[in-house]
């Protein structure tokens, strides 16, 4: 039997990331696509994948163009209140042989809005790694769509084969729901944060922070209405807190004049602190913190008080980078075991820091066919991603995956508490 694969992180620091091992990258081995990771890798499970991010749009609809085989997890979102707004251009063998379809599009899109008691805001096309394959023009195909419709028609690339590329579709995903932005006047005290297809927790200091200088803001996942949608076009600037969403910032920026400013989800309370002068520089102003900062630090006090020194397994299935998240608790004086993650140039940075603080912590990829064969053999107290629950079902696990986004010192006490909590049920 072959066991799991994984690579500890001095070894794979060593290697440097262009020499990262063959067995971390999906696109080098067949992909297992695991129940720990059904919701983060499948994209028509639950969470935001691109099918669900698409409709970000208000009044918008889909038409998923695919083989049978991509288009029945669709079902899953159903229970989301989505299934109205989901429709399918099934594809069959000729279709996928000689490119057919692609004349089918517009017509499926014609009858998709004739079928409906409104007028949508704008039609998604969704199409999958078939395209990607054939090498399919979408702006030319949603050209059409909109020649015979009328409506707003966008591409949503829905290509697992660019997963880790430098535009996975998560990016391409972002771009495209900002498309209906038009140029108007900006607002000099407005600021849109581009990031997540949820906002982040009322609670986030973020919002109080920006408010305290006289800058509100503006998110997609708060936008109700079409007219709320096109205010985020008046913003001065964009907050990009996810690089997911660099992309769509860029494009923003070419197309409406609206420049952007970039900042982390970090879980190290000191580069949140450094980040939080630094956003203060580049708007002229001075964010009082201290509070925040306090709150934070004590809660990753308190954490270590009550239980001491914990050992983790983190996953990827968490709203965090896996890797800055082990690294920020081996930094509190934690032990980091095992890590289930996704490696790339972004945070091998946070790998080979990592290295220096704890060396023996293993990295494996839930994506390995090797995965079939895990068995724990390290020590492990918590876990932290419902994908490191899945692989240790006898241990308290904390999935830190909500769709409301942390962010900030607010994450860092959010996690801290959860934490805690969880320990505390299992007597540890």
């Amino acid at each position: 039997m072959v066991e799991a694969y994984y690579i500890t992180a001095a070894e794979l620091a060593e290697k440097g990331f262009e020499n990262t091992p063959d067995e971390l990258m999906s696109s080098k081995h067949m992909i297992y696509s695991s129940p720990a990771t059904l919701d983060f890798n499948s994209p028509g499970a639950k969470g935001f994948g691109v099918k669900r991010a698409g409709l970000a749009i208000p009044g918008s609809v889909m038409l998923l163009v695919a083989p049978g085989c991509c288009g029945r997890n669709t079902a899953l979102l159903n229970e989301l209140g989505y299934n109205e707004r989901f429709f399918y251009l099934l594809l069959d063998d000729t279709d996928i042989v000689t490119g057919r379809h692609l004349t089918k599009i517009p017509k499926a899109c014609k009858e998709v809005c004739d079928s409906l008691d409104y007028t949508p805001t704008a039609v998604m096309i969704c199409i999958t790694c078939v395209d990607a394959l054939l090498g399919t023009d979408m702006e030319r195909v949603c050209r059409k769509c909109e020649e015979a419709t009328s409506v707003p028609t966008l591409p949503a690339y829905m290509y697992a084969l660019t997963r880790e590329k430098r535009l996975p579709p998560m990016a391409g995903i972002r771009k495209s729901v900002y498309g209906l932005l038009k140029p108007q006047k900006r607002r000099g005290d407005r600021c849109n944060i581009l990031g997540y297809f949820s906002h982040l927790h009322d609670s986030c200091e973020l919002y109080n922070l920006l408010k305290s200088v006289g800058v509100s803001t503006q998110e997609l996942s708060r936008c109700d209405t079409i007219e709320r949608y096109h205010e985020l076009s008046s913003a001065n600037f964009n907050l990009v807190i996810n690089p997911e969403a660099r992309y769509a910032a860029q494009d923003m920026e070419k197309r409406l004049g609206i420049p952007f400013i970039e900042i982390n989800r970090f879980y190290r309370i000191d580069k949140i602190r450094n980040q939080y002068r630094l956003l203060g520089q580049a708007l002229g102003v001075q964010f009082e913190d201290g509070k925040f900062y306090d709150a934070a630090k004590k809660s990753a006090e308190d954490l270590a008080a009550k239980h001491g020194t914990v050992r983790f397994a983190v996953g990827e299935c968490v709203n965090a980078d896996s890797f800055e998240l082990a690294l920020a608790l081996t930094e509190y004086g934690h032990k980091v075991s095992e890590i289930y993650g996704t490696v790339g140039e972004r945070n091998f940075f946070y790998i080979k820091k990592l290295a220096e603080l704890s060396p023996d912590t293993r990295i494996f990829t839930n994506l390995s066919p090797t995965m079939l064969n895990y068995e724990r053999k390290t020590e492990i107290d918590v876990t932290i991603g419902v994908d490191a629950g899945y692989y240790h079902p006898d241990l308290p696990n904390v999935p830190f995956n909500d769709e409301e986004q942390p962010f900030g010192y607010e994450g860092v006490s959010l996690l801290a508490e959860q934490l805690s909590k969880a320990l505390e049920k299992e007597g540890k």
